[in-house]
């Protein structure tokens, strides 16, 4: 058992397998070696451990597709202004927050690049904001049951061993004051000791890309905002009955929808216009043509002019939103497009999507009806879903940049985002109230943003991480392994033997460290796993409550603060900072410190032992 487990550790910080392979290795291992049975061996794939955290990735998923995650970031930004030592507080602080209910890696993966350009926009640089961004994010997942894996698995770990196990914000009691000391760490101390490594990285977000589009395609000509006064005879017809691109060379690029009485029976926004799409009175629509022609079908059809926003908040306010955006697409020499006729401004339902704007040679093209050419370049327009879908319809069309990124990077709110943050909510009352068991309230939420298409499905199974989710219900065999050759006993009884005869803080600080060690070269969730079981034992062994030391597992599984190996997030902003492997010793080694003090002074004064 020994063997085994020195040799899966030794094979987490090698790093030549990912973790989700190296766990099964030592799973199939255990089961060859007859440790454990077949069952045994399989039993984390059932643990609702397993199934709670592949649920909550979907729930996080709802939220940053929905744009909660990018609204916060963007906020954050905001708020901060010019002020360097604000902007490092209120990035680390959101990061807290937002991982508090959001997964580590999924708000670090949305603030980074918010991170990095504001950083280089207010004059510093990412190397000084981005390690307190991990470091925030890793720490405020202490602050609820779901915020991190390790919390769950030591509740979880309570509940089997017989006794009560946390509710939903009782991590919060220590794990607010730890963010805290984290965020007064790195305004005052942490940042001095932070490297100015200079990196080229300067983001591509959509203000930027907006931009890139409007000077390479010269789209800030020819859109305008028109509105059917009350007299216009455009009125309850539809927009096939006046040719309008025939009659006068103009598009219809999208409808808003404003008279209550229209609203009641008919969608706020028509985003594709068709044909048959029938005009109301009040209707804001976006065209696009000369200015000749906008003048002539304002008079002709009584139709109000409303003042454009700067072209590029025009476009993103107006044209992009959570399930529409824009993308370019750049047409390869044997794509079956090429030689066919396309006029710009129109949508093709076959394909779902609305040419825009048109670009050869690196020149925009002006004329309305386009042939295509091979290496001529497009800017679109469709439902998120059809722009993915696109390259499957199309081997010879190559995507340019990544629009599921752009997706999620959109602040706008609509109906589906607030149903993925009552989902959220919903689980938190469900966990709170103890209504029904953590895991069912996980998927009943998880259900929910699915079934209402909060996320696509596809997209809802690759945002779970499945390396984390099959790492952790194959080391949970390992946990089961470890107490049933008597192993986890062996330490216990070490401990015990050596710290516990001392003091129980003693003890205490002994599972914190022990902890600690492996979390800085092997996965959280691993950690959590190995070390459960084991402070149970020392706990029972001395006849103390165990509720203590599995909240310092927690705690000490989430301070990764010494490698860039031991967290996703660590690793994450490794590269973004050009931080090297010292620069996470020199910074978080004083933290850690700090952690270590304050859980053995305040954890034993709120769960006595």
């Amino acid at each position: 058992m020994l063997l085994i487990l020195v040799i899966t550790i030794g094979f987490f910080v090698w790093g030549k397998f990912t973790p989700d392979i190296v766990a099964l290795m030592s799973m199939i291992a255990l089961f060859l070696t007859g440790i454990l049975t077949a069952k045994e061996t399989l039993s984390g794939f059932s643990n609702p451990t397993v199934v709670m955290i592949a649920a909550l990735f979907i729930i996080g998923e709802g939220i940053a597709q929905t744009g909660w995650t990018a609204l916060a970031g963007k906020k954050f930004v905001e708020w901060a202004g010019k002020s360097v030592p604000k902007l490092l507080v209120i990035v680390s602080l959101g990061a807290g927050v937002l991982s508090g209910f959001v997964s580590n890696t999924g708000t670090v993966a949305t603030l980074m690049p918010l991170t990095i350009s504001s950083a280089w926009s207010i004059g510093t640089l990412p190397s000084k904001m981005l390690m307190p961004v991990a470091f925030g994010s890793n720490t405020g997942g202490l602050l609820t049951l779901t915020g991190t894996p390790p919390n769950i698995i030591a509740s979880n770990a309570l509940t089997e061993a017989g006794f009560e196990g946390f509710s939903f914000f009782e991590f919060a009691l220590i794990g607010l004051p730890l963010l805290i000391v984290a965020l007064l760490y790195f305004r005052y101390i942490g940042y001095k000791l932070l490297p100015k490594n200079k990196t080229n990285n300067k983001p591509v977000n959509i203000e930027s890309t907006l931009h890139n589009w409007i000077e390479a395609y010269k789209i800030d000509n020819g859109y305008y905002r028109l509105r059917i006064r009350s007299l216009s005879p455009l009125i309850d017809s539809k927009i096939e009955d006046w040719q309008f691109e025939k009659n006068y060379n103009v598009s219809i690029i999208r409808i808003k929808r404003r008279h209550p009485n229209v609203l009641k029976k008919i969608q706020a926004f028509e985003e594709f216009p068709s044909p048959s799409t029938e005009l109301y009175y009040h209707d804001i629509i976006t065209v696009k043509g000369d200015t000749e022609a906008i003048n002539k079908i304002m008079i002709s059809f009584r139709l109000g002019l409303l003042p454009l926003e700067p072209i590029t908040d025009e476009l993103k306010h107006n044209l992009i939103n959570q399930e529409v955006g824009m993308t370019e697409v750049i047409v390869n020499p044997n794509s079956i497009l090429v030689g066919r006729k396309y006029k710009l401004g129109d949508y093709f339902k076959r394909y779902g999507i609305q040419l825009l704007a048109a670009s050869r040679n690196n020149k925009p093209l002006q004329e309305k009806e386009i042939t295509v050419k091979a290496g001529d370049a497009f800017l679109i327009r469709g439902t998120w879903e059809s722009i993915d879908d696109l390259k499957k319809q199309h081997e010879n069309l190559v995507i340019i940049g990544s629009p599921e990124g752009m997706a999620k990077n959109v602040e706008s709110l609509n109906s589906k985002s607030f149903i993925a943050l009552g989902a959220l909510i919903l689980m938190i009352i469900f966990m709170v109230f103890k209504i029904v068991p953590g895991s069912i309230a996980a998927l009943i939420s998880a259900g929910i943003v699915l079934l209402t298409g909060c996320v696509p499905i596809s997209k809802a199974y690759k945002g779970i991480s499945w390396t984390s989710v099959v790492m952790i219900a194959a080391m949970i065999p390992m946990g089961i392994a470890l107490q049933k050759t008597g192993t986890a006993q062996v330490i216990a009884n070490g401990l015990v033997n050596y710290l516990g005869a001392i003091h129980p803080i003693a003890l205490l600080g002994g599972v914190f460290l022990l902890t600690t060690t492996f979390s800085q070269v092997i996965n959280n969730s691993a950690t959590a796993v190995l070390m459960a079981p084991i402070a149970i034992l020392a706990a029972n062994s001395l006849g103390l409550s165990p509720a203590p030391f599995m909240i310092v597992v927690a705690i000490s599984a989430s301070t990764a603060f010494l490698t860039p190996i031991g967290t996703t997030t660590n690793a994450m902003v490794m590269t973004a900072g050009g931080y090297k492997f010292l620069n996470y010793l020199k910074v978080g080694a004083p933290l850690l410190l700090l952690f270590f003090i304050i859980t053995l002074v305040l954890v034993p004064i709120i769960w006595p032992f």
